[in-house]
């Protein structure tokens, strides 16, 4: 047994950076460290998820996203190949998609998230988190995540999806078990990701009857019945994209709220200089967004031949970009493991990915966020962790399950 063991080790490879638990037990710094030292285009053959090439730094990375004709998304956005059996259905959604229906779907629901609706939907923003805020138990501990992160980010979406509010955390629970890419390693639980999801579109479909023909309003539903480029959509592409807006909505601003809590308790000099000067809010919120990467990576596939930084890259080759990486390179943001609220490039983060498929919900995840603190500044509430967190464990979704606090003046 123990030369079995001992074997099994030997097998895993120290840079396949796509193990759960490197994520699940923040283990992750020191080999992508290595990788962005030695092999920033880094081939590994042998994963649970199949071969692939390591993107590691920020370059590179940003080489792919600017040529979508070569590095295509039409195969997929994670690290995880379509699995043909019975608990599998392809379901299309735009940011898995190239130019040109990539283009008319993403035009279609942009206008949810112009200047002008970020405006319209700041009073409603900040009277949430108000509340939440004014809600929370002072000096006694409970769960951040929960509370606070969970609770904003679920309302924010049915407030974009125009959801029925008393049901509004199925949107939660359908986003973690979509977003879960570890679940593709088991086929009882593919099948029984497949079950939520056809609840999540039965639902939506009801949804969708209910305003067909009516007249437009500003959710995302209506926007997509009337946009020449979704409203034909079959209910397996409307699907997808319900849940690429879901996970996109909830994962990014909710893992990016619960670090804002962990990572100001971590660099507590940080935290004192921000609470001292206000205005740095906007800034630490693009800190914050880049320290987290709340979602870990997203995925090429070659159309054809390539060179990237070195390597023969062939026809089909899947590509792995880790914009978790990439957010902690060293050529680019110096001390990049710490928060630096003053940080003068902390826009220039990679967390939203890069060219035709950054996020198109971005400016209302650095709106929340920056409520949050603008809010919490007004209450001198300071977050104060009492526990080592509960994280997600997969290299997709960057997150955390649960996050002890308290809370106190400063």
């Amino acid at each position: 047994m123990a030369t079995v063991l001992k074997d099994v080790e030997a097998a895993v490879d120290p840079l396949d950076v796509s193990r759960a638990e490197l994520y699940r037990d923040d283990t992750w710094h020191a080999p992508f460290r290595e990788l962005r030292a030695s092999a920033p285009v880094h081939r590994v053959d042998q994963s649970d998820f199949g071969p692939y090439w390591s993107v590691s730094s920020y370059k590179p990375i940003v080489e792919i996203e600017s040529l979508p004709e070569a590095y295509s998304s039409a195969r997929g956005i994670s690290i995880t190949d379509f699995i043909e059996d019975h608990a599998a259905v392809k379901m299309p959604m735009f940011i898995a998609m190239d130019r040109p229906k990539h283009t008319g779907q993403r035009r279609a629901v942009a206008p949810a998230f112009t200047p002008s609706e970020m405006v319209r939907m700041t009073d409603n923003i900040r009277t949430r988190t108000a509340e939440i805020l004014d809600s929370l138990p002072w000096g006694e501990e409970f769960d951040w995540v929960d509370t606070v992160s969970i609770e904003l980010t679920t309302q924010m979406l049915a407030i974009l999806f125009d959801f029925p509010w008393q049901d509004r955390r199925k949107l939660t629970f359908w986003s973690d078990w979509a977003g879960d890419i570890e679940v593709v390693k088991n086929e009882a639980l593919r099948a029984e990701r497949l079950t939520h999801m056809y609840e999540c579109g039965a639902y939506f479909q009801k949804l969708w009857d209910a305003k067909k023909g009516k007249e437009p309003t500003p959710d995302l539903i209506s926007m997509m019945i009337h946009s020449d480029a979704m409203r034909e959509m079959d209910h397996l592409e409307f699907l997808g994209n319900l849940i690429l807006l879901i996970v996109g909505g909830n994962d990014t601003t909710r893992n990016t709220m619960s670090a804002l809590a962990y990572g100001l308790d971590k660099f507590p000099d940080a935290r004192t200089q921000l609470e001292g000067d206000p205005s740095l809010i906007h800034n630490t919120v693009q800190e914050i967004i880049r320290w987290q990467t709340p979602l870990a990576h997203m995925r090429r596939t070659a159309t054809r031949d390539m060179e990237l930084y070195g390597q023969h890259i062939a026809e089909g080759d899947k590509l792995v970009m880790w914009y978790l990486s990439a957010n902690r390179d060293e050529s680019v943001f110096q001390d990049a493991d710490r928060i630096m609220v003053d940080r003068p490039n902390a826009r220039r983060h990679l967390a939203f990915g890069h060219g035709i498929h950054r996020c198109v919900g971005a400016r209302l995840a650095e709106l929340q966020i920056a409520t949050l603190m603008e809010e919490m500044a007004k209450r001198r509430m300071r977050v104060n962790v009492t526990g080592t967190p509960e994280r997600v464990a997969a290299c997709f979704v960057h997150g955390y399950r649960k996050l002890p606090v308290e809370i106190s003046r400063y």
